[in-house]
């Protein structure tokens, strides 16, 4: 892209993860991130612990991604962060870290959309793995969101789909919970699910008109679907738990996989990429495999740890904007609701 040496320092902050990331001319040197354990405890991310961890964790994290990247401060030529969307309390500690060091280094300041960050982490260098040509449609599914998104160019998006209640990464979550697993549930899913029969049990997909999703009604048929079998067998969960858990799986990649058939249908666009933390599931990756042979698609997966919330993909849109000049101004606040 550019035959300068260009250094951008990448800081995310969004939810409950403190990262920090350098990238040389769109390739990662260092990606550090800080979890927080202490949400665990509570079955979901507390937004106030989730704070009060950013401020511990962020001097340290981006030591150490500079430490790791072989780079002093100084060597920066801007600094990206994520300016929404998330939790206000969380981005406002990522954003007033970012603006007081660019500030101080007198170097350009990118704020960052999260959601294109999981989207246009795709275009990191990184050997073995493909860049989706424009235009492609891109599924980002996560904790809080789950969107089909048309991409024409790096900063020209469009949502065709969003959920109209719970995201993705929450029906798992939620699901969970409702099993007696423990947060976040999603990874004991996909785990138990490769040991069960995903055909075991059958739940009712939502009916959402066009490409919109809907998954608190799925959540509510697993809750009574469990309440009836347990007041029949006390030990159901216990003995079945591989079963439901390949079947509530097996659900919802069938929800996803609907809308995206439908999408590629609309659009005529057969390149399909994924970001986001639910893009880890192994399911779904697969489903998404699967899709190339059945129905001729093309599909983009990311590194694995470029999936869930990173600041690799804050500091490559970082790049991508410095080389376009799309700074901010320094008075540049958070967004808790920033749209694509």
């Amino acid at each position: 892209m550019s035959s300068q040496n260009i250094y951008i320092l990448g800081i995310e902050s969004s939810c409950d993860d403190t990262a920090a990331a350098v990238i040389h001319n769109g390739r990662i040197l260092s990606n550090i991130i800080a979890n927080q354990k202490i949400h665990e405890a509570y079955g979901g991310v507390v937004p106030e612990l989730a704070s009060r961890a950013h401020q511990q964790n962020i001097v340290p994290v981006v030591h150490e991604a500079l430490k790791k990247a072989n780079i002093t401060k100084e060597q920066l030529h801007a600094v990206a962060f994520t300016k929404g969307p998330g939790l206000m309390g969380s981005l406002l500690v990522g954003t007033s870290f970012a603006k007081s060091l660019a500030f101080g280094l007198n170097i350009p300041l990118i704020d960052v959309n999260h959601m294109q960050g999981h989207i246009l982490a795709h275009y990191i260098d990184e050997d073995g793995f493909n860049k989706p040509p424009f235009p492609f449609l891109a599924m980002t599914i996560s904790g809080g969101h789950t969107q089909i998104v048309r991409v024409d160019d790096y900063f020209d998006m469009t949502v065709i789909g969003e959920t109209i209640d719970d995201a993705v990464g929450e029906a798992f979550d939620k699901s969970g919970k409702i099993l007696g697993l423990g947060y976040p549930a999603g990874p004991e899913i996909d785990k138990r699910a490769k040991l069960g029969n995903p055909k075991a049990f059958k739940f009712t997909k939502p009916k959402v008109d066009g490409l919109n999703f809907s998954f608190s009604g799925l959540k509510t048929g697993i809750l009574y679907f469990i309440q009836n079998e347990t007041q029949a067998n006390p030990n159901f969960v216990e003995e079945n738990i591989n079963d439901i858990c390949a079947s509530i799986q097996y659900t919802i990649i069938g929800i996803l996989i609907d809308k995206l058939k439908l999408a590629v249908k609309q659009t005529g666009i057969k390149h399909i990429a994924i970001g986001g933390g639910v893009s880890a599931n192994s399911g779904i990756r697969q489903a998404l495999k699967d899709g190339e042979q059945k129905f001729g698609w093309t599909t983009y997966v990311p590194k694995f740890e470029f999936t869930t919330d990173n600041a690799a993909m804050i500091a490559i849109v970082g790049y991508l904007k410095y080389l376009e000049g799309d700074f901010a101004e320094k008075n540049v606040a958070a967004s808790a609701r920033l749209k694509i």
